[in-house]
């Protein structure tokens, strides 16, 4: 095919600009259109601009564009969870046992605007703002928009139109509206929404808490979390239920209310937030949902890809690094050299939509872990296992954390399947009290007996699910 052919793109938001940015190092004449303002000519909204864990398979991606050396002093490592009890005593739990896995904490809004830049410097590549798609003829592979600076409508036509619009995606709207092709489509929201808040620098800039961690105030049926920013300052999430419990997001309608909430359960980050009732109330909150869909192509006339093929929570901190990776996976698709489009959509959903369906489910899995799991003795023991496995044995062992997070050339759900089968093993071990942390852990020989214990109970569980033909 001509690398001449024109690529329309609905959204320029992380997954658009880094695919327009691709696509136009690729040859192909590219077009965007963003419903949105231009973000880097105008202030992002307070309350959707969460920041986001960067990790590896988000660094896989940056190095296919070359331009991970211009991202990297975007970052704040995070080199594991600071975990706050009730009382305000913090324990730091690392991400891996090897020193050199970590995850960034890094601006939604740099990034993108660096993104943007990137991808402008190509000629090909033309980005337009204040235009939204608000309809998709995805058999004459024509996109209707409404221009917000003149009012007016206007019909762009293409080769190729490539809805990267997140999880209210228009191309995905006119796939199950038409009902021209056969479009299965699930929206499952968590009783949980979010609100974001903030808690401002110190002194020149300074950090009022422990900089280099993702900071988790788990409460079982709630909690809060705190990524870092370049500025001292750090974005703070808190996860409640709309509805559910004595505390929730319906009924914390006062100042006195929110203070008296935050005061029993997050004192010590109170302490950090003399903005806090402000925040809460400026900010808005927002729900939690998971998209499935497929097939995500027309013909070879449309493709969905990124959050509005697949959105996800954020609790695995991979929302962007799976978006990332879709660019990724495309490239590789257009590198094996089919001669139309069809054949590459197909082949890229077939390779593509069993990994993002993976970390859909694992994001959940992530939720219950982060908000009530990170303060069970079991679950303390089995990290400390595998902590001790990384470290000692870094070349035998990698957790299923590491496995999604640290390890970009493993699909999402390989690692997901090995994954639970070792938490599996581990925690059925430990119960049957088969292993113990009472052991010496320091000692060589007694460790490697233990992880050779799990890998041969890992792998039994594995073959059990093959033969019963689980898919999880």
């Amino acid at each position: 095919m001509s690398n001449k052919q024109n690529v329309l793109i609905i959204g320029a938001g992380l997954c658009g600009s880094l695919l327009a940015l691709r696509m136009g190092q690729r040859g192909y004449n590219v077009t965007v259109y963003e419903m949105r303002p231009d973000l880097r000519k105008v202030d992002i909204s307070a309350g959707r601009s969460i920041n986001l864990a960067f990790s590896d398979r988000g660094i896989k991606a940056m190095n296919l564009v070359g331009i991970k050396d211009k991202v990297m002093p975007l970052c704040i490592p995070m080199n594991g969870r600071m975990l706050h009890d009730i009382e305000g005593n913090t324990t730091l739990a690392p991400y891996s046992g090897r020193d050199h896995e970590y995850i960034n904490s890094i601006s939604r809004g740099g990034l993108n605007a660096l993104l943007l830049d990137e991808a402008e410097k190509h000629d090909n590549v033309k980005i337009h703002f204040n235009k939204k798609c608000k309809a998709v003829d995805f058999v004459k592979t024509t996109a209707t928009f409404k221009d917000y600076d003149t009012k007016t409508q206007f019909i762009e036509d293409a080769d190729i139109i490539i809805g990267t619009d997140g999880a209210g995606s228009a191309l995905r709207k006119s796939y199950y509206l038409e009902r021209k092709f056969l479009f299965s489509f699930s929206q499952d929201y968590l009783t949980h929404g979010y609100k974001e808040l903030s808690i401002l620098p110190g002194e020149n800039g300074s950090f009022k808490t422990y900089k280099n961690a993702l900071h988790i105030w788990g409460r079982e049926a709630f909690m809060l979390i705190a990524l870092p920013n370049l500025d001292g300052s750090f974005t703070v999430t808190l996860f409640l239920s709309f509805d559910e419990g004595e505390y929730n997001f319906n009924n914390l309608t006062t100042k006195e209310r929110v203070l008296e909430f935050f005061t029993k359960y997050f004192k010590d980050a109170l302490d950090l937030m003399p903005n806090l009732v402000d925040d809460y109330f400026e900010n808005p909150t927002a729900p939690l949902g998971t998209v499935k869909c497929s097939p995500w192509h027309y013909k070879g006339n449309t493709l969905l890809m990124g959050d509005a093929a697949h959105a996800i929570v954020p609790f695995y901190g991979q929302g962007m690094n799976a978006s990332f990776e879709d660019v990724v996976e495309f490239d590789k698709v257009l590198d094996q050299g089919f001669d139309d489009w069809e054949t590459i959509f197909k082949v890229y959903e077939k390779n593509r939509k069993k990994d993002t369906d993976a970390i859909a489910d694992l994001a959940i899995d992530n939720f219950y872990e982060m908000k009530g799991h990170v303060n069970h003795p079991n679950f303390r023991e089995k990290r400390t296992l595998e902590m001790a496995f990384e470290k000692t044995f870094p070349d035998e062992y990698s957790s299923k954390y590491s496995l999604v997070t640290f390890n970009e050339d493993i699909g999402y759900r390989e690692a997901m399947l090995r994954g639970r089968a070792q938490d599996k093993a581990i925690l059925n071990m430990l119960a049957d009290g088969e292993v113990s942390t009472a052991l010496d852990l320091t000692d060589k020989a007694v460790l490697k007996t233990i992880l050779e214990k799990v890998k041969t109970k890992t792998e039994n569980i594995l073959e059990d699910n093959r033969i019963a033909g689980l898919k999880s």
